[in-house]
């Protein structure tokens, strides 16, 4: 391997809420490492995904869904869509067959301006009604400058290997940004405090979703153990009696599904040891999420 024949680049996923941006980065990089649920705006960080191989590197970035911003919550989500449009080599815009453009024409602006090749990946073509997906691709080639269309289905992995040979000819030359054993530059606790925030969206409906934070305070390894401590943090104690349920019986089975996921993902024994507290409207208040780690 020497400079001038492996490549290496950031390949940025970005796009609405809900339009399947998580579950294609699982799919490329064959690790689950950004959670899935049928609610929008679940995922909130950027979190980056890596594809080693002898000659080359891609660097993927999960992003939140763009949307226009209610809560300084919002605009911490928002700012890494935005850092994500900067630091790209490659950008996946990845839509649906029923998205429009409705709310986001402004980061459309900033796509187009922004000189990076651009592949235009229209996902859940499986559920494509006749001549649906060539009435979706002339709208978004009207409105996204794309060096090509990709129509796919993340769920079925239905033509998602004709993605990574897109990105791979257009990447730069380039030595490798991260060691080649590295898979995310995230480290162990976030997964972990992201697991259990997938499994809060899963069993919980309206607000309670958005309103939860968690984040883990102690996370040890002793041998073939990990032993974890999380808090769950809510904005009013109302929805703190809403997330323990009867007797504590929904915070029971978010604790034993959330156990059972982190054993998978991480191949060993889990103690997890889960605790409620209130935290007053921490979506709007700047300093309660530079706490949760929404750094802007």
């Amino acid at each position: 391997m020497t400079e001038n024949t492996h490549k290496a680049g950031f390949v940025n996923i970005v796009g609405k809420p809900n339009v399947g941006k998580s579950t294609l980065m699982n799919v490329l990089i064959g690790e689950r490492l950004s959670i899935i649920s049928s609610k929008a705006q679940t995922t909130r960080h950027r979190i980056m995904g890596i594809i080693n191989d002898e000659d080359f590197q891609v660097v993927f970035s999960d992003t939140p869904g763009m949307l226009k911003p209610k809560y300084e919550l919002h605009k911490s989500m928002m700012s890494f869509v935005n850092m994500s449009l900067e630091d790209a080599d490659v950008i996946l815009f990845v839509t649906d067959l029923f998205e429009t453009d409705e709310e986001i024409e402004d980061v459309i602006e900033k796509i187009n301006k922004s000189g990076v090749p651009v592949l235009l990946v229209i996902n859940k073509i499986d559920l494509s009604k006749e001549n649906q997906l060539e009435d979706v691709t002339a709208y978004w080639t009207q409105r996204i400058t794309a060096s090509t269309v990709i129509p796919i289905s993340a769920t079925e992995g239905f033509n998602t290997e004709r993605i990574l040979q897109e990105i791979l000819d257009r990447l730069p030359f380039h030595p490798p940004f991260y060691d080649k054993e590295e898979l995310t530059d995230r480290p162990e606790r976030f997964f972990a405090s992201e697991i259990i925030r997938e499994k809060i969206f899963n069993n919980y409906k309206k607000e309670i979703p958005y309103s939860t934070e968690v984040s883990v305070v102690d996370f040890f390894e002793e041998g073939k153990i990990i032993r974890i401590r999380a808090e769950i943090f809510v904005e009013r104690s109302s929805q703190k009696g809403i997330i323990i349920g009867n007797k504590g019986a929904a915070l029971k089975r978010i604790g034993i599904q959330s156990r059972e996921e982190l054993e998978r993902f991480f191949g060993k024994q889990v103690f997890l040891e889960t605790h409620v507290k209130v935290e007053d409207n921490w979506r709007k208040n700047k300093n309660k999420l530079r706490r949760f780690g929404y750094d802007q």
